[in-house]
């Protein structure tokens, strides 16, 4: 296998100068901030709204499934590469068409759950929950695909942390700012503000430059299936025979805390913190430790190299759970504000860390001429089997209780770390026995 791991510092140090000279980092600014929107909207902070309208656990932990367009956009997204936009391509160019449709969608989605009401027709809120899902991940698809062909090699990085920068703002403003919103004037008016936040990243994607590639027709692809297929038989066969220890690591890497977080808000109203403190804790709090675990992960690969960084990863994201568990132990009734804001807190630094660890060493899986598809692929690879699990999470409560939950879910790394383990390993004997 290819040896592509690096553990070198970006080249290009992130700086409000290049912010205000580059259209490319101002525009990805935007459109991160716009990527950053959706997701939590889907099901997370949703799952508040569930609570409240007195949905059962067991079917807001089968609704954790409307996330499944995020799994699956690898399906869809060679098709975005290959073709145009309707009106919108000829006008702005390929991908940057596709954005504005995207984001189109995600709008008029935001406001069709506005205008439901869970608790007396959770099916028009599954609905639009769906419609959200898929726009919100066919915008993902298609801003990564703008980043990664827009800029030259050597800003990448820039693009990549100003990126980053935005989507932590926008989840953020869906994360918190739903919450207070919906604690001030309820969660219609609240999903509606959220359909207007939608602008700014609509205006960026209006703004930004239009790589010349994207310019030109391309031909027709041959066969459907084809498309699809050719950028996963060229992972695999570069892969060669570590193939299946790596993807079963990337796999199963970030299952726990997909299991975890599916429960951690109905964990959170089960023990009565209001939206307010939920919303000060998880994303007030957590945006600055989520950055903390960001850039002390950044430092970590640098210091002791990826792979054993990766290790630590997995082993700190699940042991984190045990905070969690601890919470639920010994929390309860809106009390003890510290002990929540600190056993989040210890969830939120680790998630953080795991996933840029996670991000970094799935980019150096990817070959160049399939980047777009190849990252679409894995993402989902290592969301779908956390996704599908999580679907049971309501269910396991009512048997094992809170407490039991989050120690199970703590338990589910242990394998996986063991799975990394191995596949260090194989990549230090590759490395040694690599000719010169």
């Amino acid at each position: 296998m290819q040896e592509q791991i690096s553990a070198s510092k970006p080249k290009d140090a992130l700086s409000l100068r290049d912010l205000a000279a580059d259209a490319r980092i101002r525009a990805m600014l935007g459109l991160g901030f716009s990527s950053g929107i959706p997701f939590l909207l889907v099901y997370v902070s949703q799952s508040a709204w569930l609570s409240e309208a007195k949905v059962p656990l067991g079917l807001i932990g089968l609704m954790s499934e409307l996330t499944l367009a995020y799994k699956f956009k690898f399906v869809w997204a060679p098709f975005l590469d290959q073709y145009d936009a309707p009106l919108f391509s000829r006008l702005l160019g390929r991908r940057r068409g596709w954005i504005v449709v995207s984001q189109i969608g995600v709008t008029l989605a935001l406001a069709g759950v506005a205008f439901g009401n869970p608790a007396h027709w959770l099916a028009w809120t599954i609905v639009f929950s769906l419609a959200l899902g898929f726009a919100g991940a066919t915008q993902d698809i298609v801003i990564d695909g703008w980043r990664i062909t827009v800029a030259p090699a050597e800003r990448a990085g820039l693009m990549s942390s100003w990126s980053e920068i935005g989507w932590r703002i926008g989840n953020l403003v869906s994360g918190a700012g739903v919450l207070y919103l919906a604690d001030a004037y309820g969660w219609r008016a609240a999903y509606l503000c959220m359909a207007a936040c939608m602008a700014p990243g609509m205006i960026a994607a209006l703004a930004a430059p239009e790589p010349p590639s994207d310019l030109k027709a391309h031909a027709a692809a041959g066969n459907i299936l084809e498309t699809i297929i050719a950028p996963i038989k060229e992972l695999v066969t570069r892969l060669g025979p570590m193939g299946i220890p790596i993807l079963l690591l990337v796999a199963g890497f970030r299952m726990p805390g997909y299991v975890s977080s599916a429960m951690a808000m109905p964990l959170f109203k089960h023990l009565h913190y209001s939206d307010s403190d939920i919303a000060t804790v998880t994303k007030i709090f957590g945006f600055w430790v989520a950055l903390g675990g960001t850039f002390l992960a950044g430092l970590v690969i640098t210091r002791i190299g990826l792979m054993a960084t990766l290790i630590i990863g997995t082993v700190f994201a699940s042991a984190s759970h045990l905070a969690l568990a601890y919470l639920a132990a010994h929390g309860g009734h809106g009390h003890e504000f510290w002990l929540f804001a600190t056993t989040v807190s210890i969830d939120s630094f680790a998630y953080a860390f795991a996933s840029i660890v996670l991000i970094t060493y799935m980019s150096t899986l990817t070959a160049t001429e399939y980047a777009a598809s190849q990252y679409a692929l894995l993402t989902s690879l290592c969301a779908l089997p956390g996704s599908f699990l999580a679907g049971t999470s309501g269910f396991l409560i009512e048997r094992l209780g809170f407490t039991n939950f989050f120690v199970a879910t703590a338990l589910i790394g242990a394998p996986v770390a063991v799975l990394a383990v191995y596949v260090w390993r194989k990549h230090l004997r590759e490395r040694v026995q690599a000719p010169a």
